[in-house]
């Protein structure tokens, strides 16, 4: 069984969400300039120290350099993002994450977006950022963290 070459019709989500069950990662990819994979490579470690590595590849099978705005690209299973999402890689980080956490409740037949998906993404998106935090050893990565924490403390709803 192969992961289907997009993810847009109900048959073609079943069986994504199939594979996905039965322990499938994607081999990510990302496509753009030479900055662009440098940049985004320095977030995905981020990913990596915090532990989202296998998460992010069990959903997302490619991260894709745009001139537009940055989203989620659901049926090509894909985020396209633009240079300036990685102005601050550790935001961009939590960016992809709760692209992610958007992925699997898509795939997961749940609200993904809206005022039904865009909490749990977020809550998604701020546990990311403590697990950063807590396990990275570099004090400048902790303390933007802990800053973005602060931000999304006063701008969520409890």
């Amino acid at each position: 069984m192969e992961f289907p070459e997009r993810v847009f019709t109900v048959e073609e989500v079943r069986l994504a969400k199939e594979i996905i069950d039965k322990g499938y990662k994607h081999n990510l990819t990302l496509k753009g300039s030479q900055e662009f994979q440098q940049k985004a490579n320095e977030s995905l470690g981020l990913i990596k120290t915090a532990g989202y590595y296998d998460f992010l590849c069990t959903y997302i099978r490619q991260i894709v350099e745009i001139d537009g705005l940055s989203q989620l690209r659901e049926a090509e299973v894909a985020i396209w993002a633009n240079m300036s999402t990685f102005a601050d890689l550790v935001d961009a980080a939590s960016y992809i994450i709760q692209k992610v956490q958007q992925m699997k409740d898509y795939l997961d037949g749940k609200p993904y977006y809206g005022v039904k998906g865009e909490p749990r993404a977020i809550e998604k998106r701020i546990e990311f950022l403590k697990n950063l935090r807590d396990k990275s050893n570099n004090h400048v990565i902790k303390e933007r963290c802990e800053k973005l924490l602060n931000i999304w403390a006063e701008t969520t709803f409890p």
